[in-house]
């Protein structure tokens, strides 16, 4: 699981221990992601699945996306499809993606890199493997996460951000224990570069076997852990988690998970994802690809997508030879 490394950990800002008095956030659930497949049929673990919306927003839905390792031709993606009323953040661990959109954007994203999209009024778009990697097989591992836009920015013009991972913040834990990747938001004093609607943090962080990581975080966002790789333990209660497991944590100033001893033949590290963000708290109505705030507005989305007011599948042109 490369994402971004580095060689020595020692020489990156350090993050500081908890202040006198902070409050760590308990461990208020714990759920396991349900696996199934999307697209084209690569398997995917849902996982927000189990969780009610209030203890999410201002994200709607998440999935870890493999791990898998392809065969020569197994490769899949995504076909054409839209979204309005979100954004989507696809966070790309190995494997590499390529993008297509219907105002001609497009791009492609590899390891430790993120393609942020904001939907807002509406656009078509797909994603694929190049067709070098469907042709090769290899591994392909990521995640996407749909981060809900307020009402006031909910028709906004859509936009993207290529993140690559070389422009994210990485820290240190004050022992070198934990290489912190911070992708959006303010972690510690440390801004990460993605460009938000809604006030959120994203981060991903890689935690050596026995090591803890504890995190200052905005007392005003939400906070969850999942788990992509090995197994560990979150809160001060100490909870086992494990691969696939979303941790949802109550209210305090910080937030704390840790590796076990021990991790499996397969896993050097134990891998998690940790986001928070400050909540909406304005009505959800949502279905397929489209989250409003009304069922009429879901109803007016289809109608618009169907008189292809969302855009059009851009024609595919030949090449002469």
């Amino acid at each position: 699981m490369p994402a971004v490394t580095v060689d020595n950990i020692l020489a990156l800002p350090r993050i500081d221990a908890p202040a006198p008095g902070a409050v760590d956030r308990p461990v208020r659930s714990l759920t396991t992601a349900p696996v199934g497949y999307e697209g084209e049929g690569f398997p995917v673990r849902r996982a927000f699945a189990g969780i009610d919306l209030p203890a999410l927003d201002p994200f709607i839905h998440m999935d870890q996306m493999g791990e898998v390792d392809y065969a020569p031709g197994e490769p899949k993606g995504t076909p054409w499809h839209p979204h309005r009323g979100f954004e989507t953040v696809t966070y790309m661990i190995d494997g590499i993606m390529e993008h297509q959109d219907s105002n001609g954007g497009g791009g492609t994203i590899g390891g430790g890199d993120t393609q942020w999209m904001t939907a807002g009024g509406g656009i078509l778009h797909i994603e694929t493997p190049p067709e070098h990697l469907v042709m090769s097989g290899g591994l392909f591992h990521g995640v996407q996460l749909w981060v809900n836009l307020p009402r006031d920015n909910k028709m906004a013009a859509p936009r993207y951000q290529d993140i690559t991972g070389q422009k994210v913040a990485l820290l240190s834990s004050p022992d070198g224990g934990a290489l912190v990747r911070v992708i959006a938001g303010d972690v510690d004093g440390h801004q990460g570069p993605g460009s938000t609607y809604t006030p959120i943090s994203l981060v991903h962080a890689t935690i050596a076997p026995g090591a803890s990581l504890t995190l200052p975080w905005n007392p005003e966002f939400n906070a969850l852990a999942y788990v992509l790789a090995g197994e560990g333990l979150v809160g001060s209660e100490r909870r086992p988690i494990r691969m696939g497991q979303t941790a949802v944590y109550g209210r305090g100033d910080t937030l704390t998970i840790a590796a076990a001893d021990t991790q499996d033949s397969r896993t050097k590290s134990f891998e998690v994802f940790l986001l928070g963000g400050k909540p909406i708290r304005e009505p959800v109505a949502m279905a397929g690809p489209f989250v409003m705030n009304t069922k009429a507005e879901v109803l007016q989305a289809f109608e618009d997508f169907q008189a292809g007011r969302l855009g059009s599948v851009p024609a595919a042109h030949e090449t002469l030879d």
